[in-house]
């Protein structure tokens, strides 16, 4: 089954480079502005970091997948569980951190609206190149696939 590819409207890829570089600012100014020591800065960076390159490569990966285009399960694997280290990382940081329950809520907020942002980005910038490349993409069930085997 052929399907073409449907860009986001214009308020969507705005809003969505608005909540990854919204998310990435007020986190960065958070770390900056906070009384943690160095070490703990770069760890709550280096989380970041992670997150936002592993959700990028999630989206990537599963979209491969819908598309039919090949990808590697260990690729796949190494995707969804660096995303959830990611999480988990930033969860045991907060968790054992010398803050007020308010200041957790805040880098948890920031972190998860990077993720989102990251996504939606990701998402748009690769259905405006579909577009601009003339490309249709064929969606494959799981019917499909075990059919051609």
């Amino acid at each position: 089954m052929k399907s073409n590819v449907k860009t986001s409207s214009p308020a969507f890829n705005i809003m969505s480079w608005m909540a990854l570089v919204g998310g990435i600012l007020v986190y960065l100014i958070g770390l900056w502005r906070s009384d943690m020591m160095l070490n703990e800065k770069g760890y709550y960076f280096a989380v970041m970091l992670l997150g936002v390159f592993s959700s990028i490569s999630l989206q990537k990966t599963v979209r491969d997948r819908i598309e039919g285009i090949l990808t590697s399960q260990i690729y796949y694997v190494s995707c969804v569980a660096s995303f959830v280290i990611s999480i988990i990382l930033l969860a045991i940081g907060l968790w054992n951190a010398d803050l007020l329950p308010s200041e957790k809520g805040f880098y948890a907020i920031a972190y998860f609206l990077c993720l989102f942002g990251a996504i939606a980005v990701q998402k748009n910038v690769r259905d405006n190149q579909c577009e601009s490349d003339g490309i249709s993409y064929s969606v494959l069930s799981t019917k499909d696939t075990i059919e051609e085997e």
